[in-house]
């Protein structure tokens, strides 16, 4: 072999063992912020890391031959006490998913592949802009190969996505790793529990002898009469419409800071004051001819139950007047009359 081909082998093994350097280092470098992220981890709430500018470019952009996916929830701290959002709901059910995968990951491989982060954008301004982040909530997917914060996978904002079990299929779709069932927490501690069972115990015999007396609140038909018009004032002022969708009883007029609004225009949606508004037309209403129905017929005097007969009459016709009215202003529907034909 001349020395033209000692020189070729010589360069060939040179760029060969550069490109295994090269790659044993990139190798190293992303095996050491795994390392890191896991203990960030195990230092956070719940297994959700908290990342600012600097360590979301660390880990996520600088990081070209990293092999970890970063699940990202975007939360704003001056945004959390906006009810439409629920950004503490959202963050729960992000924990959640979070702290699954931890538990039903827990020594395999795919514990470190997948970590679940949050930044906030108070501190984290420069990244929310870099990832295009205009709207909360908002959750992004960074894969493996993906350096551009802005191509980021998004998470479609349906009502599905913002459970937890909508979040853990988002995960899995991206990342094809399972998350695993979600446990959620029981509505009461086992504390609670005890403490309640031992209240039910005690007054158990006192309980008991009232019942068998027939000396409790259930057998007083005041009880009953009352519970049966609080039923139909909540079940007409639309309460668990606003319950549900945790909508405030009114809100800070955009045009007017100073001034509040209690009615919303448009069809589908109501503030809680509305709500209590018509509840309390219709109970008026259901009231008086209850009134009407059950008592004035034992009234002797035949005009006190005319004169009661007409002003039942005119405060019915008002209370369902203004409820057509409203109902005519949030949905641009209107009632009209019309004569049979048998009667043109």
């Amino acid at each position: 072999m001349g020395k033209q081909g000692m020189g070729v082998l010589v360069v060939v093994g040179m760029v060969s063992m550069l490109l295994m350097a090269t790659a044993v280092r990139g190798r190293w470098e992303w095996e050491e912020e795994e390392e890191e992220l896991v203990n960030m981890q195990s230092r956070s709430r719940a297994g959700v890391i908290h990342l600012d500018d600097s360590s979301l470019e660390r880990f996520a952009v600088k990081a070209k031959s990293r092999s970890y996916s970063l699940v990202i929830f975007f939360d704003a701290v001056q945004l959390r006490d906006k009810p439409e959002l629920r950004l503490d709901l959202l963050r729960t059910e992000f924990e959640l998913v979070a702290s699954a995968f931890l538990k039903n990951n827990h020594g395999q491989p795919s514990a470190t592949k997948v970590f679940f982060c949050d930044i906030e954008f108070g501190e984290s301004q420069a990244s929310f802009g870099n990832f295009g982040a205009n709207t909360l909530p908002h959750i992004r997917h960074v894969g493996p190969g993906n350096t551009k914060l802005k191509d980021a996978e998004s998470m479609e904002q349906n009502e599905m996505a913002r459970t937890a079990e909508g979040i853990a299929a988002f995960v899995e779709s991206k990342t094809k790793f399972r998350v695993g069932p979600i446990e959620r927490p029981p509505p009461i501690s086992k504390k609670q529990v005890v403490f309640v069972g031992g209240v039910l115990v005690l007054a158990a015999p006192f309980v008991i002898k009232r019942i068998l007396t027939q000396d409790t609140p259930l057998h007083d038909p005041k009880v009953w009469l009352a519970s049966a018009v609080f039923i139909y004032f909540f079940s007409v002022s639309g309460a668990m419409h606003n319950i549900i969708r945790k909508m405030p009883l009114f809100m800070a007029d955009k045009n007017d800071p100073n001034s509040l609004v209690f009615f919303i225009q448009g069809s589908g949606v109501q503030l809680g004051a509305e709500g209590f508004a018509v509840g309390f037309l219709y109970t008026l209403v259901g009231l008086l001819l209850a009134f009407v129905t059950h008592f004035l017929v034992y009234v002797k005097s035949q005009n006190a139950q005319r004169l009661f007969m007409l002003i039942t009459m005119a405060v019915s016709f008002w209370a369902v007047r203004k409820v057509i009215s409203l109902d005519n202003w949030k949905t641009g529907y209107g009632i009209h009359g019309f004569w049979p034909s048998a009667w043109e």
